[in-house]
């Protein structure tokens, strides 16, 4: 088994773990392999291992990855997690499946625009900033509504859920009271858009608490690849 499996294997075992201490079924929370800087023949190692879902933050390399692994890799699941600048969405349009990162209608729409209507539609996690912190990105909670109803207008866009990078605290209550604000704000949508079924929160250092918090997708990085090349 290769470093990459094993590590794969170690994850899936936190999940369990957390699931069974939430009272949650495992199957109900996807693992998103964090990808970014990461060479092909890595990602390749964990598509063989069984991973099939991996995000990426940086469009051009991802774009040279998704390329590059087309044909030995053929089922592989690419979500974008980092930021989109308007000048990149026609690249993202034509080569992702999923976008979690949407905080301006005005992405939104490109990301429509430029999607063509004989692929699958794109699908759509907003981007929440629960911490509040001037240096993310995100739409504010009060703002999701909104954007949410604009979104679900797009023909070529599927609205899947909420994604938040919260406080990098060691505050475990006050991270633990941002995760619980993004799980009430997915429930009071989920209710008027049914279609959502994706919370995107919890990472290598988090994962525990945020499928407590009820997350129903992780994403991690360095758990499975090691530490981030530069």
């Amino acid at each position: 088994m290769s470093t990459i499996a094993q590590h794969l294997q170690n994850v899936h075992i936190r999940i369990d773990n957390a699931a069974g201490k939430a009272g949650r079924a495992s199957r109900d929370i996807a693992l998103l392999a964090v990808s970014k800087t990461r060479p092909a023949k890595d990602i390749e190692a964990a598509w063989v291992a069984g991973q099939h879902s991996f995000g990426e933050n940086y469009v051009q390399e991802a774009v040279d990855k998704i390329i590059a692994l087309k044909t030995s890799c053929p089922d592989i699941v690419w979500h974008l997690i980092g930021p989109l600048q308007s000048n990149k969405t026609r690249l993202v349009a034509e080569h992702f499946d999923w976008v979690q990162t949407v905080d301006r209608l005005k992405i939104a729409q490109r990301l429509n625009d430029q999607r063509s209507p004989h692929m699958r539609p794109l699908n759509i996690c907003l981007q929440v900033n629960v911490s509040g912190e001037a240096s993310k990105s995100g739409i504010s909670p009060s703002e999701a509504e909104t954007l949410a109803n604009d979104v679900v207008r797009l023909p070529n866009l599927c609205l899947r859920g909420l994604m938040a990078i919260p406080e990098a605290t060691d505050n475990s209550e006050a991270l633990r009271a941002q995760l619980l604000e993004l799980q009430h704000l997915f429930d009071r949508m989920q209710k008027k858009h049914p279609q959502m079924d994706t919370l995107s929160m919890g990472m290598s250092n988090d994962l525990e608490l945020a499928v407590a918090c009820g997350s129903t997708l992780v994403r991690v990085g360095t758990a499975i690849f090691g530490s981030r090349n530069p």
